[in-house]
């Protein structure tokens, strides 16, 4: 008996532990909105700082004219589903058949309360350790291609080149234009903490001001008031920049850090920690007229 409730707790700990992060309010609540031109419904390239690419568009005001096969057949089985998930019901599956091959019946091994627990904890661990090594190996350098925010290119590397879904420009995107990026992420969830829709209408397209509105809105309803403060970008990099119909696009992959919190009107913290940082990432398209200063068109999140 003391043995499984031991494995009971050592499955809840490492179940935990696999958990995405703590999905706290932030600019967007965590959604995904926003236009990215002729490649709104179109997934981003991945990269090192965004492994996974991004989850499809759940709002958007541009018009999609047919399925877009990006975010089905196109991409890898670690899109379409969970790959823990898919894992653990892989080695579900090869114990049954190893079971039937060796005559103990479909679930010889695994049979009993305490013996199947046994056996998910390894699959976990396993799964853990897989995912490990997979970060480890992404976090290189030479994955990122000399794209990382505040560095530029790499010496002796050309300036990064985006590209575009099939007739659409590719644009060049200069070491000045990260500075910009980092800017904006900051300026937004300022603008968002301070309820400020009247900055936010300089710094973003008016769809996303739109959405922005829509959800402080929501917040006030319920409220509460959601705060983000000590906002730093930890990891950046280009996914693809491109240019259509006197637009430029530049579709990049954040990992930032910040302080996150929502209080109730009494100031009770209902959600987050204001002693603690927490870390997101997702993937910002910025759009700008040529020779213009960008502005933020779509927020993505990361798988």
């Amino acid at each position: 008996m003391r043995r499984t409730g031991t494995l009971i707790a050592l499955v809840t700990a490492i179940a935990l532990a696999l958990a995405p992060g703590a999905a706290f309010a932030r600019a967007g609540l965590g959604s995904s909105s926003g236009s990215r031109g002729s490649n709104t419904y179109s997934a981003p390239p991945s990269t090192s700082t965004a492994p996974y690419s991004a989850a499809p568009m759940q709002r958007s005001l541009t018009p999609q004219s047919a399925p877009s096969p990006a975010y089905g057949s196109g991409y890898s089985g670690y899109s379409r589903g969970s790959p823990f998930m898919s894992g653990l019901m892989g080695g579900l599956i090869g114990a049954g058949i190893g079971g039937l091959l060796f005559g103990g019946g479909l679930f010889h091994g695994i049979i009993g309360f305490g013996g199947f627990l046994g056996f998910l904890l390894q699959i976990l661990l396993l799964a853990m350790l897989v995912r490990f090594l997979f970060r480890l190996v992404m976090r290189q350098p030479a994955f990122a291609g000399g794209n990382f925010f505040g560095r530029g290119p790499m010496p002796g590397m050309a300036p990064p080149m985006g590209g575009g879904g099939p007739g659409l420009a590719p644009i060049t995107i200069t070491p000045a234009d990260y500075p910009q990026f980092e800017l904006l992420l900051q300026q937004i969830q300022a603008a968002w903490s301070a309820q400020d829709l009247r900055a936010m209408q300089s710094i973003a397209t008016p769809e996303m001001v739109s959405y922005f509105a829509e959800q402080l809105g929501d917040l006030t309803s319920r409220g509460v008031r959601n705060t983000v403060t000590e906002v730093r970008l930890e990891k950046g990099d280009l996914a693809e920049a491109w240019a259509e119909r006197g637009h430029e696009y530049a579709t990049v992959a954040m990992r930032f850090s910040m302080v996150d919190v929502t209080r109730d009107s009494a100031g009770h913290v209902v959600e987050g920690n204001p002693a603690q940082r927490s870390v997101v990432t997702e993937i910002w398209t910025f759009l700008r007229a040529p020779g213009g200063h960008w502005i933020l068109s779509a927020i993505q999140q990361a798988r």
